[in-house]
């Protein structure tokens, strides 16, 4: 495999395949060409299996730029390569294994105006003013307590003595309960639940953890404590973890 038009720390990360990696790198400074000839290294040098690698991206665009440059590059198997988002990676993971934690693997993934109906039958259901407390404050709480791995029951604990937070706490659970019964999940319960699903089932977790020996994620800055703990876990078997900053 031709290396040559890497520059001399592009070439160390490139094979520096084993353990933990960190990759500080700015705009333009060719760190997607590193991670297209890492995985094609891993394939062609390593031979690793196409369908242990897993590359992370934030936006389905960035995915699909470095799909191709990889498919030029390994050629043959490089379709077996999970480069997507963390949020279709959790919706792929879901869509097979979450009738572990009690919803159907054919469950609806709600948008915001999905999120805005229900939350307004939440508020009517719960009595509150929303001229005073605004639907849009609420679905915010919420998504920042998702963000954070904070579940209703955590939520609730946290809110004792301070009455607005009780009242957030309560339309969180109230929420999530609607949500339940439609057998649906809004945006962030993606990753949220896929944590939840490997906290609670280490056959899974294990299951994934085997299947993605070599982890890579751009853009590592940009990730929130659920995606953090999300890869966290993936990587905790192998400890593979290349991430770009």
């Amino acid at each position: 495999m031709n290396l040559d038009m890497l520059n001399e720390p592009q070439r160390e990360a490139v094979i520096h395949t084993e353990g933990p990696l960190l990759i500080l790198a700015g705009a333009g400074s060719g760190k997607t060409r590193v991670l297209t000839h890492r995985t094609a290294y891993l394939i062609e040098e390593k031979h690793v299996a196409p369908y242990n690698i897993m590359a992370i991206t934030f936006t389905n665009k960035a995915a699909g730029e470095m799909r191709e440059r990889i498919s030029d590059m390994a050629g043959f198997g490089a379709d077996q390569i999970w480069v997507t988002t963390f949020h279709s990676t959790c919706v792929r993971i879901l869509r097979r294994f979450i009738d572990r934690l009690g919803y159907g693997t054919n469950f609806t993934i709600y948008d915001t105006e999905d999120q805005k109906t229900v939350m307004k039958d939440v508020c009517k259901r719960l009595e509150i003013d929303t001229k005073i407390y605004k639907e849009r404050m609420f679905l915010s709480v919420i998504s920042s307590a998702k963000d954070e791995l904070i579940d209703p029951i955590e939520f609730t604990n946290r809110a004792a003595g301070d009455y607005n937070k009780r009242r957030q706490a309560d339309v969180y659970r109230e929420y999530q309960n609607v949500l339940k019964q439609n057998n649906a999940l809004d945006f962030d319960d993606l990753i949220f639940k896929t944590v939840e699903l490997f906290k609670l089932d280490a056959e899974v977790l294990n299951y994934y953890q085997e299947k993605f020996r070599y982890i890579m994620v751009d853009e590592y800055q940009d990730t929130n404590t659920a995606q953090f703990e999300l890869i966290r876990l993936l990587a905790q078997k192998y400890k593979n973890l290349c991430v770009v900053g």
